[in-house]
Order: C-alpha cells, then sequence, then structure tokens
C-alpha cells in the first residue's frame, strides 16, 4: 500500500484533478478520500468557546485526572 497526500484549494468550478505518479499502472484501482478541514473560526467565536470550556464537567474531569497522571513526576526533585 501506498500513501500519497495532495493539498489543494477547491477552485471555482468544484473540480479537482489528482496527479498520479507515473508509477502507477493504468487501471490500477485507487481509493480516493476527500478531507474538509472545518473552516477556521473568527477570534470572538474561539475566545466564547474557550469561555464555555472552563465550565464543561467533562473537561474539567479530564483536566483532573491528568494533573493526577503527574503527580508523581511534580513530586520528583529537580
Amino acid at each position: 500500500m501506498e500513501a500519497l497526500r495532495q493539498i489543494v484549494r477547491i477552485p471555482r468550478d468544484h473540480e479537482l484533478k489528482i496527479r498520479v505518479p507515473q508509477n502507477i499502472p493504468e487501471n490500477e484501482t485507487v481509493e480516493v478520500i476527500l478531507i474538509i478541514k472545518e473552516r477556521q473560526k473568527n477570534f470572538k467565536q474561539r475566545i466564547k468557546e474557550l469561555k464555555c470550556a472552563s465550565k464543561d464537567n467533562i473537561f474539567l474531569e479530564d483536566l483532573q485526572e491528568i494533573s493526577r497522571d503527574f503527580e508523581p513526576v511534580d513530586s520528583e526533585g529537580w
């Protein structure tokens, strides 16, 4: 199995061309996966989400668990 990665911008006509290396035989079966990254949120929206995270119970529990995981390391002298 060989994996190739190409990052492209969506053109106005919404058609993408895939460049296939010459060493791939003609009529070879390949799988193409299209991954669309989430658009960047504006600054105000990110700040709002961060403020909500500070009250999110699951997030707070995760922080406590991580803190407990590092207690032995934190107690060691440097």
